[in-house]
């Protein structure tokens, strides 16, 4: 995985709490718990894990160009 980078910040839409987390590599992430409302995230319509809709970096199967988690 050359050039996939592996962290992004997810930033919570409901209160604006961002945080650094490593992505997985083998599986989506579909839920998340924000640390500074406690609001749990799941992905936007169209979006395969909470990386791609909240985070500013996508997921790395979609960096690679693959379907993500498919």
């Amino acid at each position: 995985m050359s050039g996939i980078q592996l962290t992004s910040v997810l930033t919570c839409p409901e209160c604006g709490h961002a945080r650094t987390e490593q992505m997985p590599t083998d599986s989506c992430q579909w839920f998340y718990e924000c640390s500074g409302c406690g609001v749990l995230l799941k992905p936007r319509p169209g979006d395969c894990c909470v990386f791609c809709s909240y985070g500013t970096v996508p997921c790395p199967p979609i960096q690679a160009g693959r379907p993500c988690c498919g």
